[in-house]
């Protein structure tokens, strides 16, 4: 059996919104200090601009370097499109330094399915097409960037004349990027994209079986490249509640995420929600699967106990 070589959490930047905690964001610090402690290899934060309203998730994470030392720091997932690129190049580099070099940027192009992610798209000044190419844009400047050469391009959505950033991140050639990839038609896009500019990729609703044809559909872009495909990462990123009341955990976890996207759309592909020991086995599943790194959502408002849980019962097992 496959075992996760690394296991993160997300931080509840959109949960402290929802329970209606803010301004006070030490819960997040906390929860993160508490993860290095636990021995979690990592911590991630989401993102959306206004269509699910939360905390930034570079800002989050510059926080969250000065108060630890070890634990890479992600973004799952980072909605890249959204964003000017010589703007997020320089932001991704500044993290990256304050870090000494433990940023992850996963990046997706995010969604456009409901009136309010369009309305997203529109308070960005994004156009409602073109998404994925604008965000193949985004990350080959933000590369090109991150090297500390000038960079002059003329691309459909950016045109840059001999801009350049004046510092490059901690670490090279590149900060490490990862790129969402899912199973479904006509999305070998997708995986070319990601086998050609990312390190790994990330996925968040496939089921094991999904997940492992997904990988090995990019490992074959990748290998179509030259590119090593034994060092090219695959992540999953898990919605979970642990509670051995398993009626409890399912009734607190189907509201966290109504409250979160406002419908449970995607039902019994997250979970599972109950046994610490019936988490575990789904975590393993993803590994067998490929996955060499799983990151952990706690489908609650009380992440802290949900966190000293999963430490104490799931991730000795998995390690």
């Amino acid at each position: 059996m496959t075992v996760a070589t690394r296991v993160g959490i997300i931080l509840p930047t959109r949960g402290l919104v929802l329970s209606g905690s803010l301004p006070n964001v030490e819960p997040l610090t906390r929860l993160a200090r508490r993860a290095e402690e636990l021995g979690l290899d990592g911590v991630w934060a989401g993102d959306s601009l206004t269509a699910k309203p939360r905390l930034e998730p570079l800002s989050v994470l510059a926080a969250v370097a000065g108060v630890t030392g070890r634990v890479r720091l992600g973004t799952a997932v980072l909605l890249a499109a959204l964003r000017q690129p010589v703007l997020l190049a320089q932001q991704a580099a500044t993290v990256d330094l304050l870090s000494d070099g433990r940023l992850t940027l996963g990046i997706g192009v995010g969604g456009s399915f409901n009136a309010e992610q369009r309305a997203e798209w529109a308070a960005a000044g994004v156009g409602e097409s073109g998404h994925g190419r604008r965000l193949r844009e985004v990350v080959e400047i933000t590369q090109a960037l991150w090297s500390g050469e000038p960079l002059t391009c003329a691309g459909e959505h950016f045109q840059l004349s001999d801009v350049r950033l004046g510092f490059r991140p901690a670490q090279t050639p590149r900060i490490r990027t990862l790129l969402a990839c899912h199973s479904g038609e006509s999305r070998r896009t997708q995986y070319r994209r990601a086998a050609r500019l990312a390190d790994g990729m990330i996925s968040i609703t496939d089921s094991p079986a999904e997940f492992a044809r997904v990988r090995e559909q990019v490992l074959s872009e990748v290998r179509s490249l030259g590119r090593d495909a034994a060092a090219f990462g695959a992540t999953f990123y898990m919605t979970v509640n642990l509670n051995r009341d398993v009626e409890a955990a399912q009734k607190e976890a189907d509201a966290w995420v109504r409250a979160y996207y406002g419908v449970n759309y995607w039902g019994e592909r997250w979970g599972p929600y109950g046994a610490p020991e019936a988490v575990l086995e789904r975590a393993r599943a993803y590994a067998d699967a490929g996955a060499d790194e799983l990151v952990f959502r706690f489908a609650s408002y009380d992440q802290a106990a949900q966190l000293e849980l999963f430490a104490r019962e799931v991730l000795p097992k998995l390690r």
